[in-house]
């Protein structure tokens, strides 16, 4: 900490400074961590409802009655979109993006199972499913086992039937999977846990806010969600692609009973009551408030109208890979996310040398390749990234080796 005071256009102007050493969040060119429109009037609400809300405290219901109540609505807009039946109980809560939902999730499904008398439960899910399972197995004191994947990079359901075990209180499913973008088989899946008589989460994070639009769009959308029997609990970010900042996801629970197995109460000291619905206690409130705001702007066809985008820009982009020598697509990805691999090019170096030229692919491991998560904003560039793509690969450069960056 400096000693003196600073002036705010001297901050200000070092933090511009800073900022243009990093890749340019709008600029369409990242391929992660981020999910630009283009669509101005929709970062122009956002930035409207942060500064109503930026110094807000999403922590205490009961005195922020009107934050709750908006809060509330969001859990029963996002129920609906997944076909979660509306009750008078909130049917899980908001939380600070994927990784929370997927530990209060796991969590439930924890406690369910000592319930039963399990001392050290067992989360199985696929081997493409996100380190946050594994993360919540070292939290939690419980098992993680992976699911073998089959050819086409889904869960394979005869592996995962001959490991269940009488621990294993939950099996999760991808719709769809960060690493290769495809859906897992969720109904079969979710019909194992029933007869096991156990959890099956399914992990919406990325195709939440996609799938149900390209369902209404007309495209053949295997049966992912709440009208699946079988699967107990849901969890999807509003921040990815439902386009509003870091800091909203959801976890929703199909009975109202489990969702109460998520909260902590507290009364041991001498500040009365203390209750969180997961992980976090103070909670920006900003974020909360911006995804409801989006999601009553958008509306459905608003949201239809940005995944047919997404699908036309995804199609083209799949045609110019595909157009390219020897690269070929992995899987069968159902959305706007694929993974590259080459038994003759290598990617890694591809990635090095697009990179240099401003274009942030990232990295996958398994098959060994590039990863492209595309975003509304994508459709401007999209022919002009194939160009480079092409180019970069013409060169045959060789990779440095770099770790894959997680995005």
């Amino acid at each position: 900490m400096n000693q003196t005071p600073r002036g705010v256009d001297d901050i200000l102007t070092q933090l511009d400074e800073r900022r243009g050493i990093d890749p340019d969040v709008h600029g369409a060119h990242l391929f992660g961590l981020v999910y630009p429109t283009g669509h101005e009037e929709i970062e122009d609400l956002v930035r409207s409802v942060y500064d109503r809300y930026l110094f807000s405290n999403a922590l205490n219901p009961l005195r922020f009655r009107e934050q709750a109540s908006i809060e509330r609505e969001l859990l029963n807009s996002i129920s609906t979109l997944l076909h979660r039946e509306l009750r008078a109980v909130p049917p899980g809560s908001m939380t600070s993006g994927g990784t929370e939902s997927i530990l209060m999730s796991m969590l439930t499904s924890r406690s369910r199972a000592q319930a039963r008398g399990i001392e050290r439960p067992m989360i199985l899910a696929p081997a493409s499913a996100h380190p946050a399972y594994a993360k919540a197995a070292h939290l939690f004191e419980m098992d993680f086992v992976q699911i073998p994947l089959d050819d086409g990079y889904r869960a394979d359901v005869d592996a995962a039937r001959s490991l269940v075990t009488d621990e294993t209180c939950v099996i999760v499913a991808n719709a769809y999977s960060y690493p290769h973008g495809v859906l897992d088989p969720v109904a079969e899946l979710a019909g194992l846990a029933l007869e096991r008589g156990i959890d099956c989460h399914v992990d919406a994070c990325i195709g939440g806010f996609i799938l149900p639009f390209l369902e209404e769009l007309g495209e053949d959308i295997p049966p992912w969600d709440f009208r699946v029997e079988g699967v107990t609990t849901i969890s999807v970010d509003v921040h990815k692609y439902g386009y509003v900042p870091k800091g909203a996801s959801a976890v929703l629970h199909r009975d109202d009973s489990w969702a109460r197995l998520q909260p902590f109460f507290y009364d041991q000291w001498g500040a009365g009551l203390y209750a969180t619905p997961a992980i976090a206690g103070a909670r920006a409130a900003a974020p909360i408030i911006a995804a409801w705001a989006v999601i009553e702007y958008l509306g459905r066809d608003g949201y239809r109208s940005l995944v047919e985008e997404l699908r036309s820009t995804t199609a083209r982009l799949r045609a110019g890979i595909k157009a390219i020598e020897g690269l070929e697509i992995v899987g069968d990805p159902i959305g706007p996310l694929l993974a590259v691999t080459s038994s003759t090019v290598d990617l890694y170096g591809v990635a090095d040398l697009l990179e240099e030229q401003g274009w942030y692919l990232n990295r996958n491991t398994d098959p060994v390749g590039l990863h492209l998560m595309l975003s509304p904003a994508h459709r401007l560039v999209v022919d002009e990234l194939v160009e480079a793509i092409a180019g970069a690969v013409a060169q045959r450069p060789v990779g440095r080796g770099e770790v894959p960056r997680y995005s």
